[in-house]
Formats: C-alpha cells, sequence, structure tokens
C-alpha cells in the first residue's frame, strides 16, 4: 500500500472525489486550496482532501473510497496516514458529514468526537436534494479529532 500527495492536475480523481461531494462545483470549492492524497494498492482505491481552516486547524473534505474496495480498511488507513502528515503541523482536523449513523460510527471509530452542527448546509448548499441511501442529508455534523494527544 502506498499513498501519494498529489500536486498536479488534481481534478484526474474527480470520479472517485464525487462519491462523497456529488456537486462537482463544490468539490472546486476547496480542492485547488486543498492537498489532495491517493491511496495506492496495486491501483487506486481511496483519495481524500484537506484545507487550512487556521493556523491551528484544518479540515478533512472530502474522502472516498471506490465502492467495491470500502469496508477493507483503506478508507481508515488514509485517515491514519493524514492524522500522522499534519499531527505537527495543526492542533485538531475538522470532518463535516450529513447525519448517516454508519458514516458518523466510523468517523467516531477512527477518533472523531462530536462538535458541532450546521443547520440546513446541504439544503442551503446543494442545488438537490442529496440523499445517502434513503436518509436525506440537511444539516452537517462536524467531528474533531486532537491531533496532538
Amino acid at each position: 500500500m502506498k499513498i501519494k500527495k498529489i500536486a498536479e492536475n488534481k481534478k484526474q480523481f474527480l470520479d472517485l472525489l464525487l462519491l462523497a461531494d456529488e456537486q462537482e462545483n463544490m468539490i472546486d470549492k476547496y480542492l485547488p486550496g486543498g492537498d489532495l492524497f491517493a491511496l495506492y494498492d496495486d491501483d487506486l482505491k481511496s483519495v481524500c482532501v484537506v484545507v487550512p481552516v487556521n493556523s491551528e486547524t484544518c479540515e478533512l473534505k472530502n474522502i472516498a473510497t471506490y465502492k467495491k474496495y470500502q469496508g477493507k480498511g483503506y478508507g481508515r488507513a488514509l485517515i491514519n496516514f493524514i492524522f500522522d502528515f499534519y499531527k505537527d503541523k495543526y492542533k485538531t482536523m475538522l470532518v463535516g458529514t450529513g447525519e448517516t449513523p454508519t458514516i458518523l460510527s466510523f468517523y467516531k471509530s477512527c477518533g472523531f468526537e462530536m462538535s458541532y452542527r450546521v443547520k440546513n448546509f446541504f439544503t442551503d448548499n446543494y442545488d438537490h436534494p442529496m440523499f445517502d441511501g434513503d436518509i436525506q442529508l440537511v444539516d452537517m455534523i462536524y467531528l474533531k479529532k486532537d491531533l496532538q494527544e
């Protein structure tokens, strides 16, 4: 397994980024200023994008694994890698997601804890209703991880 930081042509990973954030113009808001990491295990399995929020905080804006490789530990490996990568640069990492029990549970199992909620984020910022399975995404739930513990 190998993880690479991608500096050039980040849009080549758009198909994978769209699995986690299905509206391209939303990805366009954070991709240029974000660090993109790609995880390879023979071929591409997962990507993530991390952006600075301020001098002490960064945010995991997107993490996605191809469907056929989900549940095999690639997302968790990528998260552990970025925790280590950013621990000397930032105090805290945030991640925002919809109110989906399986995704919230995944982030909590990676060491994130509940932080705050942004009411109506998905209904205010996306041009169509967003669903994860049969759950409509309305509020953005933010979780945080102390990178220096």
